[in-house]
């Protein structure tokens, strides 16, 4: 296992174990596997494990696991704080104590602020009092380092890392998420301001090995270096000197060993000009079953109802990708979350963004079409409601 060092120059394994995917033994996580799962990779060498409060048994069972093997020294603990849910100072607390008591320990080494979508949710904290309660769980020694996960726009992110001095940061980053999201662009700002970045979704759920298309699958298969969509996916992270850690959702051996040799080999920089255009041609195969020909230039924004035109757009094709459920889930957590979100149906058709689009797109016509399949009815409902209730805004 090779590692990176953290802000403090703690060494973190390049692979981290995701601790949302444990398998399930009827409605509970079954506890023995994981325990199976999570001791081979602590003696493989990785060394954080990261789960969250709202993963279903997830804390109690990483609690359990380290307990049991009297390892929990030998690795940090990442977890977060649902800050959607809170509403007062208490309430921080609350979690925060319950979260301790799940995972049997008396300090968490890595804590999140959780899903971090829009600059507003950290103010809310903020004049709830979140930087003094910070302040003192760190002079306990209670929090070891703070950071943020973050589901949103890249300039979104840039705002939030110039909010707070945050120790770490966690953001969703893949080769085809390369300008979306944080993207590069959040990914090379963190590591210019001595950041750590820990990397989520490398392979988009699984979806970059079991989605891909056979005309890709083809392409991997015929190259000369032999490796798995995964270890595609995996080396094309690793080989970023600013990722300092890659989380994978393993929930077999099989995986495990699989993730952990390519660990252990990878190097810096290590692709040669053949490699980065196999990545090219596999982008270009997914990228043919989209409905919008969008690259996220950007050069139809502002648009001037709000509308985030780009972020609509990519969510739409992530219908065609990854299946309905797949789009619309990524549209409410990147897109309508945020404070002033304004959903594709605003579109007052003026069209100053077709004038702009290098790919002459219809995007009045396609705004149209996005906003029937993201948003049904009754997800427009949810969303009033969720808006009624404080959670936006």
């Amino acid at each position: 296992m090779q590692y990176r060092n953290d802000k403090y120059g703690r060494p973190i394994s390049l692979l981290g174990y995701g601790c949302m995917r444990f398998t399930k033994k009827g409605n509970s996580i079954d506890i023995d596997k994981a325990e199976q799962e999570i001791m081979a990779a602590i003696r493989g060498g990785v060394n954080y494990l990261d789960t969250a409060y709202i993963y279903p048994g997830s804390e109690a069972a990483v609690g359990e696991i380290l307990k049991r093997n009297r390892c929990r020294e030998q690795v940090y603990i990442a977890t977060k704080l649902p800050q959607y849910y809170i509403k007062s100072r208490g309430a921080i607390d609350k979690y925060f104590n319950e979260q301790l008591k799940r995972l049997q320990t008396d300090y968490i080494d890595y804590y999140l602020m959780h899903m971090l979508t829009d600059v507003s949710a950290w103010n809310k904290l903020r004049e709830l009092g979140i930087e003094e309660w910070i302040d003192r769980k760190k002079q306990e020694g209670s929090i070891r380092n703070l950071g943020f996960s973050f589901h949103g726009n890249t300039e979104m992110f840039l705002q939030i890392l110039d909010a707070y001095d945050w120790d770490f940061c966690q953001i969703q980053y893949n080769y085809m998420d390369e300008h979306t999201q944080a993207g590069r662009k959040g990914l090379k700002a963190a590591a210019a301001k001595g950041i750590p970045v820990i990397i989520m979704e490398p392979l988009r759920g699984g979806k970059l090995v079991d989605l891909l298309p056979e005309s890709a699958k083809k392409l991997i298969a015929e190259y000369p270096k032999k490796r798995t969509p995964a270890e595609w996916a995996f080396r094309w992270l690793w080989e970023q000197p600013e990722v300092t850690c890659v989380l994978s959702g393993m929930n077999s051996l099989d995986m495990l060993e699989e993730n952990m040799r390519v660990a252990s080999q990878v190097q810096k920089g290590e692709s040669t000009e053949e490699d980065l255009a196999l990545i090219e041609q596999i982008k270009q195969e997914i990228q043919k079953a989209l409905q919008v020909g969008c690259t996220g230039c950007g050069y139809c924004m502002p648009c001037p109802k709000g509308i985030d035109i780009p972020a609509v757009f990519r969510c739409y094709n992530h219908i065609y990708t990854e299946g309905r459920g797949g789009g619309r889930h990524e549209y409410l957590q990147t897109v309508c979350l945020q404070k002033d979100f304004v959903d594709a149906g605003g579109c007052i058709e003026c069209g100053r963004c077709e004038q702009h689009c290098p790919q002459h797109l219809e995007i009045r016509k396609k705004l149209k079409e996005a906003d029937r399949e993201l948003l049904p009815f009754y997800y427009k409902l949810g969303l009033k409601i969720i808006k009624k209730l404080g959670f936006i805004g």
